[in-house]
């Protein structure tokens, strides 16, 4: 599986930015879709995730500190999965990847297998 992500840019506090990750190659593997970010000399952590397959297709899941702000979403004719951004503020400024997981719903990026390069998202004050 080959992911492609895109979107990133410079945006002012309170703005908007929508990221696209276009997935490739054997997606009827992928059971999970998510989006992590690493800011400077922290962590990468978790964003949003989506079911890609299975039973429960579709369900998301949003971290705390991007819930009603966020909305992760997919195209499926385009195999492609979106990561909205509304009322960004600095403290999103972070390099975003998407992943893709064989398996369950998952917060740790270490049990991921496929990733995308990261694109950059600056949110000035």
């Amino acid at each position: 599986v080959q992911l492609q992500a895109s979107g990133g840019g410079l945006v002012q506090a309170g703005g908007s930015l929508r990221l696209s990750c276009a997935a490739s190659g054997r997606t009827y593997n992928v059971d999970v879709m998510s989006w992590f970010r690493q800011a400077p000399g922290k962590e990468r952590e978790f964003v949003a995730a989506l079911r890609w397959s299975g039973w429960s297709v579709g369900m998301t899941y949003y971290a705390d500190s991007v819930k009603g702000r966020f909305t992760i979403s997919r195209n499926n004719a385009k195999n492609t999965v979106y990561l909205q951004m509304n009322n960004l503020n600095p403290e999103d400024t972070a390099v975003y990847y998407c992943a893709g997981r064989v398996g369950t719903y998952d917060t740790d990026y270490a049990n991921y297998q496929f990733w995308g390069q990261g694109t950059q998202v600056t949110v000035s004050s």
